[in-house]
């Protein structure tokens, strides 16, 4: 399809167990829409590539767990660094078969670099199943602790999930969560996890900042 500008046109559409997921194009950019809700594209990636850098800031050979793919950009900063590892958690199939089909070109590194490891599943389902410990741990399943994509997800955000998500990575380990606006009382459940807590806020042209919250153990 040509690019510019016009109605997005839908690329694929999928049932899923959690509702209906919709990969459309609009111009030369990707989007992904979870039960009608706006999730992702591949417009700027600022934010996404921030959780990762700051994560991963000042670590040698890191062993790095994803939860939840997205459009790639994550998983793309994680790769532009001597990274051991990247387990990529993604709960929806057609996720990973995007990345690895239309939203390829989207990225300079993707699931083909031979230090990924892909897991299909449910991140609160699959914790006990990904060997840690691992060195960071950068979530963004949801548009943030505060506007979720699937209520079920709610348990990740609270005290015992953010405990569980600490409990796998080694001391020193940084925990990175992306939102798509500030979360006070989910930066409040941070500092009674963690040792350290650090909030990035990443300016965007309309609405509230985008935050990367940094959780050191």
């Amino acid at each position: 399809m040509k690019g510019g500008g016009g109605r997005p046109m839908v690329i694929d559409r999928r049932l899923t167990p959690r509702g209906e997921l919709v990969l459309r194009r609009a111009g030369r950019h990707f989007e992904v829409i979870a039960n009608g809700t706006f999730l992702m594209d591949t417009r700027n990636g600022q934010s996404e590539r921030a959780l990762v850098a700051a994560a991963l800031e000042g670590m040698t050979l890191p062993r790095v767990l994803l939860g939840g793919l997205g459009v790639g950009f994550s998983l793309d900063e994680a790769l532009r660094r001597d990274v051991a590892e990247v387990v990529v958690v993604e709960v929806e199939p057609a996720v990973l078969e995007w990345a690895a089909g239309p939203l390829r070109a989207a990225v300079e590194h993707g699931l083909d670099d031979p230090r990924v490891r892909p897991v299909i599943g449910d991140l609160r389902e699959v914790l006990a199943d990904l060997r840690p410990p691992f060195d960071a741990v950068c979530l963004d399943v949801d548009n943030g602790p505060g506007w979720l994509v699937h209520e079920a997800n709610a348990a990740l955000y609270g005290r015992e999930g953010l405990a569980a998500l600490a409990g796998l990575l080694r001391p020193g380990g940084r925990l990175s969560v992306w939102s798509a606006q500030p979360e006070a009382g989910f930066e409040a459940r941070l500092r009674q996890v963690f040792e350290r807590v650090d909030v990035i806020h990443i300016p965007v042209p309309r609405g509230p900042d985008d935050v990367v919250y940094v959780a050191t153990v």
